[in-house]
C-alpha cells in the first residue's frame, strides 16, 4: 500500500526520524502496567515501539486512510485472539479522541495517553486530559514547541498561562527535549517538544475547579492588566463585587505574578463575593 498523504486540514505532519519515534514512545515507562493509548499514529512511527510493550495498547484515529495502512501493515491489530490467548488486547479506534468517552476505551481503567499530537487542537486535547485525569495519570508526547514552554513555564514567566496554571493544578510537567522540523514530513514551520505529564498528589484543589478555571482563563486573557481590572467580567449586576473587594493587596497583581495556591485563594475570595 502507498504511503499516506499528510493532510493539511488535520494538521498531520509525519515523524519520519525512527530514532526520536522511539524514544518518545519510550516515555510511556515512566508510568509501567497500565494501558497505553495513542491519538493520531498516523503510519505507525510511533506506533510500531508501542506495540512492542507489554500492555494492552490501542489506537484513535480519525484519518481513515491512516487506519486503512494500519490495518495492513500491523496485523497485531486486526488478527483475532484465540479465546486461550495470552496475548494483550490491541485495536484500533477509528474516532475522533475529541468525542469519544474515555471512560469505555479500556472499561473504566486507567491508561497512558501519548501521541504526536496535531499542532491546532493539542490544547483541546490537554482539556479533555483534564476532564479526565482520574483515569489518565500519565499523558507523554509530542507538541508545538511554543505550546510546551508554556506548560512547563512558572509564575513570573511571560510564557506563564491558562495551560501552566490549569494543566501544573493536577500534573507535573517535564520538558523532555527538542525536535527540529526537518524530521517531519511536511515539515512544520516551528520546533516541537516532547513532554510528559505526570499526575501530582493533589486530590483536591480545595476551591471550586470550574470557578478556578473561569478564574484563571478571565484573567489571562487580560494578562497585561491587574486583576481588578480583568475580574470585573465575573460579576454583573445580579452578583456584584462586595464593597472594597477590590482594594486587597492582590488585586494590584497581574495573573503571571500568581501561584497556583494563590489563583486557589483568590477562587474562594470570588466564591465568597459570590454568595
Amino acid at each position: 500500500m502507498k504511503q499516506v498523504r499528510p493532510k493539511k486540514n488535520l494538521g498531520q505532519h509525519f515523524l519520519t526520524d525512527l530514532n526520536i519515534a522511539k524514544r518518545i514512545a519510550d516515555t510511556v515507562d515512566a508510568c509501567p502496567d497500565i494501558p497505553v493509548l495513542e491519538v493520531g499514529p498516523g503510519m505507525g512511527v510511533m506506533t510500531q515501539y508501542l506495540v512492542e510493550k507489554p500492555r494492552p495498547f490501542k489506537v484513535v484515529e480519525i484519518d481513515r486512510e491512516s487506519v486503512a495502512y494500519l490495518q495492513e501493515h500491523f496485523p497485531e491489530f486486526t488478527s483475532p485472539l484465540p479465546p486461550s490467548s495470552l496475548l494483550l488486547p490491541r485495536e484500533i479506534i477509528s474516532a475522533d479522541f475529541l468525542k469519544m468517552d474515555l471512560r469505555e476505551v479500556f472499561d473504566g481503567q486507567q491508561f497512558v495517553l501519548t501521541g504526536n499530537y496535531p499542532y491546532d487542537i493539542s490544547s483541546q486535547i490537554f482539556f479533555k486530559m483534564l476532564d479526565n485525569k482520574d483515569l489518565i495519570p500519565c499523558c507523554t508526547g509530542m507538541i508545538q514547541h511554543e505550546v510546551a514552554v508554556r506548560m512547563a513555564s512558572q509564575p513570573g514567566n511571560k510564557q506563564y498561562g491558562i495551560l501552566s496554571v490549569l494543566i501544573q493544578a493536577w500534573y507535573n510537567v517535564e520538558y523532555l527535549f527538542t525536535v527540529e522540523p526537518g524530521v517531519f514530513n511536511p515539515p512544520p514551520k516551528v520546533q516541537s517538544a516532547v513532554i510528559r505529564m505526570t499526575r501530582n498528589e493533589v486530590a483536591d484543589l480545595g476551591c471550586d475547579e470550574q470557578l478556578f478555571r473561569r478564574v484563571v482563563k478571565a484573567t489571562f486573557n487580560q494578562r497585561r492588566k491587574m486583576l481588578r481590572v480583568s475580574l470585573r467580567q465575573i460579576f454583573d449586576a445580579n452578583h456584584p463585587a462586595p464593597a472594597g473587594f477590590f482594594d486587597d493587596e492582590i488585586m494590584t497583581r497581574r495573573p503571571e505574578q500568581l501561584s497556583i495556591p494563590q489563583f486557589i485563594a483568590l477562587t474562594n475570595k470570588v466564591a465568597s463575593a459570590l454568595k
